[in-house]
């Protein structure tokens, strides 16, 4: 039976970018796969200017989220159960880019969204004929060569990644099977669900650019065990 990474991943603040334009950067309500690619990447070492290591990562891995809910938070007298929210910060950016690529000389306003009180549970599957084994990314996640955060350098995780592996029939069922809160599944693999296309397929060369994958969301009732 395939074998599969539980990684969970939670903090104050996340952010995992979808189409940005300088003046707007949204986030996407659960993690990308190029955010999660940067993620184990950043864990591995693999530099962003390594296409080919960035390529091979691409290959080895596939994956399938949860969206936690109810995540346990503590108000300085207390736990509490709190839901993620997604809010918008504003910035002052200096020489932003134009759409023909020179630098603005007006400052602009930039609104970045992140989402605060998130939790996601993800399963870690490993491709046919993978150069970056789930063993290699094990020993990665626990002692990380660069500082892994949640899509944007200003979220740090409050929790350590890795929570250990599990066997099951796919990445859908490992996560039914893991203890947690959460009713949402999006898999880029099990194609029973309900199909959505998504724009954050990293396409590895100078230029950062995106092809488009589907994932398919599954649903099923929330595990009472935490």
């Amino acid at each position: 039976m395939p074998r599969y990474l539980i990684l969970r991943l939670d903090g104050p603040m996340q952010a995992w970018g979808t189409h940005t334009f300088e003046d707007f950067r949204p986030s996407n309500l659960y993690p990308t796969r190029s955010g999660l690619l940067g993620l184990l990447a950043a864990c591995l070492g693999i530099d962003r200017t390594d296409h080919s290591g960035q390529a091979a990562l691409a290959a080895s891995v596939e994956f399938s989220i949860r969206v936690d809910t109810a995540v346990e938070r503590f108000d300085g007298k207390q736990s509490i159960q709190k839901n993620g929210v997604k809010l918008p910060d504003f910035h002052t950016v200096m020489d932003a880019r134009k759409v023909d690529g020179k630098a603005n000389k007006f400052p602009v306003v930039s609104r970045r969204e992140y989402l605060f009180d998130a939790a996601f549970t993800v399963a870690v599957g490993e491709k046919p004929n993978a150069a970056y084994s789930l063993d290699a990314i094990v020993a990665a996640l626990r002692r990380p060569l660069y500082t892994p955060t949640l899509g944007r350098r200003a979220c740090p995780l409050s929790r350590p990644m890795f929570d250990g592996e599990i066997e099951a029939e796919n990445g859908v069922q490992a996560l039914k099977s893991t203890s947690g809160h959460g009713a949402l599944i999006y898999s880029e693999r099990e194609e029973s669900g309900q199909p959505l296309p998504l724009r954050d397929v990293p396409l590895h060369g100078k230029k950062r650019q995106f092809g488009t994958r589907l994932v398919y969301l599954h649903k099923h009732k929330e595990s009472p065990c935490s």
